[in-house]
């Protein structure tokens, strides 16, 4: 039977499901690494939110791994390179907790222009500092929202509700898409010179790492608004906490920071800075969504062979999985093949075939003789890398191995 280790807390809907899917599951929550180490070469199944760390280490423990599943968006705490090379599909739940993600950015616009976590304090503590609180509106305002996709469209749209005028950097973004949303579609410097609002909705990227620095800052307007309810790395907090002192920028509502748990911040204690403890996901709705999501997902992949939001690997329906299923077995058996026989460390593997394989689907098996290689290669302790390419009806494909 397939088994399954839920390592992280979450919803009791996710181990009902895999349970109704006829998929064992054990529930360990709070296991230290060792103790994860020790137990995963058992499972075919991780499931985690946050807390689990999938590291090269327990990656290489896990001999019968076959898919870990992140109920939420982020996977900073997985090391998918580690994961493709040891044949493991990585996925996660891109849309489970968009809504509550986006509403909590928007409740933190409203609590940072209103002062309403100050005020409440205050006004509990039997003042009455009626004056002290001047707040500003939102309408007519410039909302400019970084990384317009799941999470950034839904604060998009509820701040056009809001009658904002919102603005929008993303460079995967479609002037059609934009339209849609009744968005402006700005360069990054265009969207720091024209914001009063600025919303974090981007992974961690090359290109999105400490997005919010001493340069960009010196571009916004003066007395802009910042809310980070993304990643804590996509904000420089030393240079947050300059430009908040000096006044350049008027508020910050952070739900992330660099360094979480976060007990201790130089952030921490300022009059213009509200703060959550990454409530982003949190609530009821939220939670169910991803666990549900997450269990159907593994469960799919691990007993029909489908595969959904995928991080390392094309996705594939429940109705091409039974079909391209023995095109797969064969990828992986013909690419650990080629590991174990080749003297030499492989530097690159092409794939050449002709007629219907162009289809996107197909991409599946190169992943999965990518994989096969990949595992034999991890034996002799091999690595190398190629480049890309594909021409014409002859397709040919090359893939990294690292």
């Amino acid at each position: 039977m397939v088994k399954v280790l839920i390592s992280d807390k979450m919803s009791p809907r996710a181990a009902e499901i895999f349970r109704e899917r006829g998929v064992e599951v054990d529930e360990k929550p709070g296991m230290t690494p060792e103790e994860l180490k020790a137990c995963i070469g058992e499972y075919d199944g991780l499931a985690v939110r946050s807390a689990t760390k999938a590291t090269a280490e327990i990656i290489e423990a896990a001999t019968n791994l076959k898919v870990i599943g992140r109920a939420g968006i982020g996977v900073d705490n997985v090391d998918i390179p580690a994961a493709t090379a040891a044949g493991i599909c990585v996925m996660n739940t891109p849309f489970g907790n968009a809504i509550t993600t986006a509403e909590h950015a928007i409740a933190m616009m409203f609590s940072l222009s209103r002062h309403i976590p100050a005020a409440n304090a205050s006004t509990q503590a039997g003042k009455w500092e009626k004056s002290k609180f001047m707040g500003v509106e939102l309408y007519g305002k410039t909302l400019g929202v970084i990384g317009c996709g799941n999470i950034g469209s839904i604060v998009a749209d509820r701040a056009v509700g809001l009658k904002m005028k919102v603005a929008a950097y993303d460079p995967f973004l479609s002037p059609e898409r934009a339209q849609e949303l009744g968005v402006e579609k700005l360069e990054l410097d265009d969207l720091f010179a024209r914001a009063d609002y600025i919303s974090l909705h981007t992974p961690i990227t090359d290109s999105t790492r400490n997005i919010i620095n001493a340069k960009n800052i010196a571009k916004m307007k003066p007395g802009v608004r910042i809310i980070n309810c993304a990643r804590g790395g996509l904000v420089v907090e030393e240079d947050l906490k300059a430009a908040l002192e000096s006044g350049h920028v008027a508020g910050a509502a952070l739900d992330v920071f660099v360094v979480e748990p976060a007990k201790e911040n130089i952030l921490f204690g300022m009059e213009n800075v509200v703060t959550t403890p990454h409530l982003g996901a949190s609530t009821d709705e939220a939670q169910v969504n991803v666990a549900i999501q997450v269990a159907e997902q593994m469960s799919d992949y691990l007993l029909v062979g489908s595969v959904t939001n995928a991080l390392n690997m094309p996705s594939v329906t429940a109705e091409e999985a039974p079909k391209l299923k023995p095109y797969m077995e064969l990828a992986s058996q013909l690419g650990s093949f080629a590991g174990q026989v080749t003297e030499s460390g492989i530097k690159s593997v092409r794939i050449e075939y002709e007629g219907g394989g162009g289809e996107p689907e197909y991409q599946a098996a190169h992943f999965d003789h990518h994989t096969g290689s990949a595992r034999a290669i991890a034996r002799y302790h091999q690595h190398g890398q190629c480049a890309a390419g594909g021409e014409g009806t002859r397709h040919r494909r090359d893939r990294e191995l690292q």
